[in-house]
């Protein structure tokens, strides 16, 4: 209770730092909604010039991708046994973990293959939990950050946009649910636009060859 407390307590009081804190903590072993953190923040900064939407994009991303690196590392260290056994435990439960979720995002990541790490990003009930499988498949280090820093950063970018525009259109405590109700259509469509990018590079690329 009390750690909900001070997660309560840091939306409340958005800065970077909070930001970038909060962030660490939606990409890793907490799981929540990050549209109740980024829209708020640019809302906050087209409001009231206290900061700098830029900024919140850049610090919310590099929030997601240290608690990215969390589950990556717990996963590749733990492995997938003892993994699979905590979603299964009460506090694995309590940190809205279950082997479902798990299951789940590593059979997108087998899918998709190490692109996952972007393309996941930018999908609901995913993009969490996106870097456990990559961690336990052993994902080279210097492409899981890439991927998940530029995945991240549209994701982020689009909440931002969101949050900055809506300032002028809708009221503050209406925010979240506008939010909430266009994003998963957005996500969708950003990732839409990278498959048919991947598939292009892809077809040049065989082409060529």
């Amino acid at each position: 209770m009390e750690s909900l407390g001070f997660i309560e307590w840091c939306l409340e009081n958005l800065n970077y730092w909070t930001i970038t804190l909060l962030m660490a903590i939606e990409s890793s072993f907490i799981p929540f909604p990050s549209e109740v953190i980024v829209p708020p923040a640019a809302y906050k900064a087209a409001a009231s010039g206290e900061m700098n939407v830029w900024l919140v994009v850049f610090f919310a991303t590099i929030g997601a991708l240290i608690g990215a690196f969390i589950n990556y590392f717990l996963a590749l260290w733990l492995g997938k046994p003892i993994v699979y056994k905590f979603a299964n435990s009460r506090i694995g439960h309590m940190c809205l973990l279950d082997e479902q979720k798990v299951v789940k995002a590593e059979q997108f990541f087998n899918r998709y293959g190490i692109t996952a790490t972007l393309i996941g990003r930018l999908v609901p009930a995913v993009r969490q939990l996106i870097s456990i499988p990559a961690g336990l498949a052993k994902m080279n280090i210097a492409k899981f950050a890439l991927f998940t820093a530029i995945g991240a950063g549209l994701w982020n970018g689009v909440l931002a946009a969101m949050g900055y525009y809506l300032e002028a259109v809708v009221p503050e405590e209406q925010l979240i649910a506008t939010v909430t109700e266009y994003s998963h259509e957005i996500g969708y469509g950003i990732i839409a636009i990278v498959a048919l990018a991947l598939a292009f590079v892809i077809y040049k690329g065989v082409k060529k060859n």
